[in-house]
């Protein structure tokens, strides 16, 4: 008779995908840093179109355009829209519906980008987004397919994978939260 013995097999999950913090080099560390600036700048990029669109701050938005004077921050875009999509848009352009959920999508996405908290998310939402604004005017007006709007979702997606809320950034801190640890898509 022979006894077959039960092997425990250990249950091994991947490392957290991000850049090794235990092994400083000077690349490392340039890197970092380099990655929370260009989070910084994505997260000012939505705050500041949110800023501008409420505001009225003369940029992209005359002051007699802005949300706080009635203006209307979708109508203009999703009017344009071209393309295979372009009967959805103009059936949004101007709703409250897409202007309260593109304002607080851009305040949302920047101030997530911004303090480097619930990445996860504001990469989601933020390649949504750009998604969504790419397709508007399909196909783009200097290449076939790609543009920056693609680019950057690809960037959100890239900047949450390396942890990048982690430099210059709480996202650290908001990883211990007992909250975020039980809702890990809260990252």
């Amino acid at each position: 008779m022979t006894a077959i013995a039960e092997r425990q097999i250990p249950k091994v999950t991947a490392p957290a995908v991000g850049i090794d913090n235990t092994r400083t080099t000077t690349a490392g560390t340039a890197a970092r840093y380099v990655f929370a600036g260009v989070r910084l700048a994505l997260g000012w990029t939505f705050l500041w179109a949110f800023v501008d669109k409420v505001f009225g701050l003369g940029f992209a938005t005359p002051t007699e355009r802005a949300w706080l004077n009635g203006g209307n921050p979708t109508k203009g875009f999703l009017s344009g829209a071209e393309g295979p999509f372009a009967g959805i848009y103009h059936d949004l352009a101007g709703t409250a519906f897409a202007n309260w959920a593109f304002l607080l999508g851009l305040l949302g996405i920047g101030l997530a980008l911004t303090l480097g908290i619930g990445m996860r998310i504001a990469a989601a939402t933020g390649a949504t987004l750009y998604i969504m604004m790419w397709s508007v005017a399909l196909p783009p007006q200097t290449n076939p397919f790609l543009d920056e709007h693609l680019t950057l979702a690809a960037v959100l997606v890239g900047l949450t994978l390396i942890g990048a809320g982690r430099t210059l950034g709480l996202g650290t801190t908001w990883e211990k939260l007992p909250i975020v640890r039980r809702l890990p898509f809260l990252k």
